[in-house]
């Protein structure tokens, strides 16, 4: 294992953090640099998907959303899991040491918001396309998500997309009709406003051509809610935001079941409304539900 402490700054949104980056395995940078022969990687060698997966205290799910990348499938589909962490203190590292290529820790005592995870894991990330991906989601279907994610990469110039908005539901073994109801609503609202060109994307995954992350700044890791929705503005002003059916993903509905979905979807709109007006959440800190 390679490890690395380095100061992270963030000079757009006026942020810095101190990260640990371990390397599970050698990158292809590592492998660039012991070609010594003709200083490039063959197309087999070349990361093109990074699966970046922020956490916090997430040791009673995670193993279930990390195990679904096999060394199968990463060979199949060139991709890398890194893991960014944001100070977890329970067995989350010791799990994401079984399973990620790459582990980004968040060294600050200061919490990290989920944006700041979330930018620590592009940080290190190699691959064309950037798919953010939280710790209690898991896609509806592993191989045709990755599928539909390795296809849409290859159509840059003829889409014109920057970015896909996933849609989002609960698993059946868990769902209501509450559930059905309420995600049935808002997986039609979030292609509305992309399709009338404002923006939107909900955080549970997010899938995003490095570049154009890049381009833009990334997540404003200042925002502690509505980081998703602020990213995909951003990103609408400079390209389309697509949409893909088999991008479909599972979300815990933990949050959900706790507070109730009217308590929910108000939060999401107050921090909607502050973000767009006052560049900045009304929630300081998000709660994290465990």
């Amino acid at each position: 294992m390679i490890v690395h402490t380095l100061e992270v700054k963030d000079s757009q949104h006026s942020t810095s953090s101190y990260l640990k980056i371990s390397r599970q395995r050698a990158s292809t940078q590592d492998a660039a640099s012991d070609s010594r022969t003709t200083g490039e990687l063959s197309e087999d060698e070349q990361i093109q998907i990074s699966i970046v997966v922020p956490v916090y205290q997430e040791e009673k799910i995670l193993a279930s959303t990390l195990s679904l990348f096999s060394e199968e499938l990463r060979a199949e589909f060139k991709l890398e899991l890194i893991v960014s962490d944001g100070g977890s203190t329970d067995r989350t590292l010791e799990i994401a040491e079984q399973y990620a290529d790459k582990i980004v820790q968040h060294l600050d005592t200061k919490r990290q918001t989920i944006a700041g995870g979330r930018n620590a894991g592009a940080l290190v990330a190699e691959g064309d396309i950037l798919v953010f991906l939280n710790g209690d989601t898991v896609p509806t279907d592993i191989r045709r998500f990755l599928q539909t994610v390795r296809v849409w990469s290859s159509h840059n110039k003829v889409s014109g997309e920057v970015a896909v908005a996933c849609p989002v539901h609960v698993a059946p073994q868990e769902r209501q009709l509450r559930d059905t109801l309420f995600h049935g609503f808002f997986n039609s609202y979030v292609r509305m406003l992309n399709l009338v060109g404002l923006g939107m994307g909900r955080g549970e995954c997010q899938i995003v051509r490095s570049w154009a992350f890049k381009l833009v700044g990334g997540y404003n890791a200042g925002i502690s809610a509505g980081e998703d929705f602020d990213l995909f503005r951003r990103l609408a002003r400079i390209g389309k935001i697509g949409h893909k059916r088999g991008t479909g993903v599972y979300e815990s509905p933990r949050r959900f079941r706790k507070y109730g979905y009217g308590r929910v979807l108000w939060s999401w709109f107050l921090n909607a409304i502050s973000v767009m007006i006052r560049k900045k959440s009304v929630s300081e800190e998000w709660e994290a539900v465990r």
